[in-house]
């Protein structure tokens, strides 16, 4: 599985980047707009980060306007990626980008089975699943993702699943399990993926014994 880290926070990227596990970054336009920075710089200098997809929003409510902020945002990096509302206005656009323009796009704000199979139908390069706000009206978000994928299976879609908004190991585990093609978490669960309270108090107890060892 692939891991993408779902931030604008540069210092952030750079951390997660260094670990040599980091394959790609979402933004979205509240992560963008909490840098306080022009979207055009911040987006540069991620991308030259992470050589991995970068993905960067187009929020237009019409096929032609997304088109259009997707040929202005992907001109900033050959990296970037761009997302597509799950609206029919955004599946019009999107075999567009992908065909004529040869731009990657991903489909995001999909909370359904149904939605994730027409995004896929629609060509999307990566379809984006949220888990955390399906959970949050009581939807069982691992079900979503298991039906994706199935999907995805059953009708040989070259789309990859993206399982995003997780917000705790639970959802990751669920991605994983599903087998999921990608999963975008925020910083702190990516780092906390590491930790674990017995790795801790067994390395704590291999150093105590090692000190005791004759030099």
């Amino acid at each position: 599985m692939k891991i993408f880290l779902d931030t604008s926070d540069v210092e952030a990227i750079r951390r997660a980047y260094d670990t040599g596990l980091l394959d790609g970054v979402t933004t979205n336009p509240s992560h963008l707009a909490k840098t306080g920075r022009k979207i055009e710089t911040v987006v540069k200098e991620i991308c030259a980060i992470v050589p991995g997809p970068v993905s960067v929003e187009a929020v237009a409510d019409t096929a032609k306007g997304l088109v259009k902020e997707a040929l202005k945002v992907a001109a900033l990096a050959p990296n970037v990626v761009v997302k597509i509302p799950m609206t029919p206005e955004g599946l019009k656009a999107v075999p567009v980008l992908e065909k004529e323009y040869n731009i990657r796009t991903n489909v995001t704000m999909i909370f359904s089975s149904t939605q994730c199979f027409l995004a896929m139908k629609a060509g999307a390069t990566f379809v984006s699943i949220v888990l955390s706000r399906l959970d949050a009206v009581a939807n069982e978000s691992e079900i979503l993702v298991a039906d994706a994928m199935t999907i995805k299976e059953n009708y040989g879609f070259t789309s990859e699943v993206l399982a995003g908004s997780l917000k705790t190991q639970n959802h990751v585990l669920s991605a994983l399990r599903f087998g999921a093609d990608i999963m975008t978490i925020p910083e702190f669960l990516f780092f906390q993926m590491f930790n674990h309270p017995l790795t801790d108090a067994g390395l704590a107890t291999f150093a105590k014994d090692w000190a005791k060892v004759p030099k």
